[in-house]
């Protein structure tokens, strides 16, 4: 393949993952504001279009069409850097990502933007990086709510991401790689107990991956950062228009990030729970198509699951919060490395 023919199919592959990524993002909201609607026993935004499906639209019209304030008091190159750092970051993590099975034509490879053999230590640290987009939003925006928020959030994205990526050393002992494709390869065999939370004996490392993943994305009950009681609304205080939509996008596209990692790393990816028990389809549009649902059917697991705790948990302490990810979740990630790492040396 010519160098104008894989340039041209890799922005073509960009834009659709770009487009679609966005559009999941918004029904996402979506999602979550009728799923708490029900949980309070209420409706939920039932008016704009059937069912209300075409809320997102209008929600994302009102926010760019709405006045663009610039408090007087800020240090505006990072006041306005900051919400670019953060969706930029939740952009990008999702350019490794696989999320079907790999397919290659003439030397292109679909569903998936870049194949990279340390995929996973790309995730890791393009998420460490985001932390600078809250802690400088909170700094440039001269306010006090918002320092202290960003201050929180700073600490707590800290803490809680030692915990995290120390939850998923047990997944890479076991597959050998830091390939996504490759970990998710591994526990392709005998289906479900072939997964990581299954076969693989990852279920304590699933629970705290998912814990410190709450954590890492602010989200209840580890809202700290943004809490509308003690802090007004945290960071983003002084945003208002497309700037504070940047920070809410976001916040979401990081949830999806999360659902996706969690299901390549613990629940197979795309493979079907039955595996090779299951006869491959003849069909080639099932053979393609299949593997994307399954992957779709697990994110979507995750992100129902990140609304339930939030309609459902009362907000941590901030000392319970730091307790929390230093004393239990860190030592038994610890405990988690060593049991695997005899479990793989002594089978």
């Amino acid at each position: 393949m010519e160098l104008w023919q894989f340039v041209l199919f890799s922005i073509l592959k960009v834009a659709v993952v770009t487009v679609i990524f966005l559009t999941a993002v918004a029904y996402t909201v979506l999602l979550e504001r009728k799923l708490v609607g029900r949980i309070q026993n209420r409706w939920g935004p039932s008016r704009v279009g059937p069912f209300g499906l075409l809320q997102p639209l209008v929600d994302g019209l009102k926010l760019f069409l709405k006045e663009d304030m610039t408090p007087t008091g800020v240090y505006r190159p990072l006041y306005l850097l900051a919400p670019l750092i953060a969706l930029g970051c939740s952009l990008l993590s999702i350019a490794v990502i696989p999320f079907g099975e790999p397919l290659t034509w003439h030397g292109v490879k679909f569903f998936q933007i870049a194949d990279l053999n340390i995929g996973l230590l790309i995730i890791l640290g393009v998420t460490s990086i985001s932390v600078y987009g809250i802690a400088l939003a909170g700094w440039s925006s001269n306010n006090k709510y918002s320092l202290l928020g960003a201050l929180r959030s700073s600490a707590q994205m800290v803490s809680y991401e030692l915990a995290l990526g120390l939850s998923l050393v047990g997944v890479v002992l076991r597959a050998g790689s830091f390939s996504l494709a490759d970990i998710v390869k591994v526990q392709s065999t005998h289906g479900a107990l072939s997964w990581n939370i299954l076969g693989g004996g990852q279920i304590i490392a699933f629970f705290i991956y998912l814990t410190a993943a709450y954590a890492e994305t602010n989200r209840a009950p580890f809202d700290l950062p943004e809490a509308e009681t003690e802090l007004t609304g945290g960071y983003h205080t002084e945003y208002s228009s497309m700037k504070f939509a940047m920070f809410f996008m976001a916040e979401y596209g990081n949830m999806i990030t999360v659902g996706c990692v969690a299901t390549l790393l613990f629940l197979g990816g795309w493979t079907s729970p039955l595996g090779d028990y299951l006869a491959p389809p003849q069909n080639l549009f099932l053979h393609i198509v299949g593997p994307i649902l399954w992957f779709v059917a697990k994110v979507f697991f995750f992100l129902f699951l990140y609304i339930w705790v939030r309609g459902t948990l009362p907000r941590f302490r901030y000392d319970q919060l730091m307790g929390y990810g230093w004393k239990i979740l860190v030592p038994l990630a610890i405990l988690n490395i060593i049991g695997t790492s005899l479990v793989l040396a002594f089978p």
